[in-house]
Parts: C-alpha cells; structure tokens; sequence
C-alpha cells in the first residue's frame, strides 16, 4: 500500500475523501492531508482493502471486480459492504462483478454463476418484480 493517493486532484476531492472515509468506515483510523499523505498505514488487511475502495470510488470507473473483498472484513462492515456499498454502486450505474463464498448474501445478487473447478455448474438470473 502506498503511503499517498497519486493521480487524484487532492484539492478538489477534499470532500469526496471525508465522505468516502466516514462511509467506509475509517475516519478515526487515518487521515490524509492536502498532499494526498495517508498519516499511518499500521492498518488491518481489511481497512487497506477499504482505503483501497475509496481510491476506486475517487477514480470513478464504470466497472468494479471484487475478488473475495469482503473476506478480511469484520462481520458488521461486511454487510454494509453487501447490503448498502454494492447497491449503491449498482444505482451509480456501475457494473459490479463480486467473486464470493459469502451465500448469505447471493439473493443480493442481479445474475449468479457458480463455478466448480473453473467450469460454469449453475447459472441464475434474478427476476426483477
């Protein structure tokens, strides 16, 4: 993990950063300055993952891969994950592709696609109402 953001307009996301941090939970935890200087990174896996999703939530991208993300979260900030980030990133129009072992959360899910041994086994659509 850097110890920066780099290629971000720190000035202008100033309130972009404070909104992301408190969103994702790690306000208290660390602070960046007009520099883009991250001030610690004695931080857990899971809240580098988190600083590492606010520096995809700054850049914007239409597409977001998550690869087992939510696995080094603890269990409240993995249902915030599920429940309220991944929904509102689907209402931005994003396209959200979340590789997970986590089945109490498939019912959130547009499309599922099992895999077993890289081969396709189940395919599900959700039917919207």
């Amino acid at each position: 993990m850097f110890d920066r953001l780099y290629g971000e307009e720190i000035q202008q996301k100033k309130e972009d950063i404070q909104h992301y941090l408190r969103l994702l939970e790690i306000d208290d935890k660390i602070k960046i300055n007009e520099h883009g200087v991250i001030s610690t990174l004695d931080l857990s896996t899971g809240q580098k993952k988190r600083v590492a999703l606010m520096i995809s939530y700054l850049e914007d991208r239409p597409f977001y891969l998550f690869d087992e993300w939510a696995a080094d979260q603890d269990p409240e900030f993995r249902k915030v994950f599920y429940e309220r980030l991944l929904p509102e990133l689907k209402k931005q129009g994003k396209c959200v592709i979340a590789i997970t072992h986590d089945d109490q959360y498939f019912h959130m899910a547009d499309r599922m696609i099992k895999m077993e041994y890289g081969k396709i086994v189940d395919l599900k659509m959700r039917v919207s109402s």
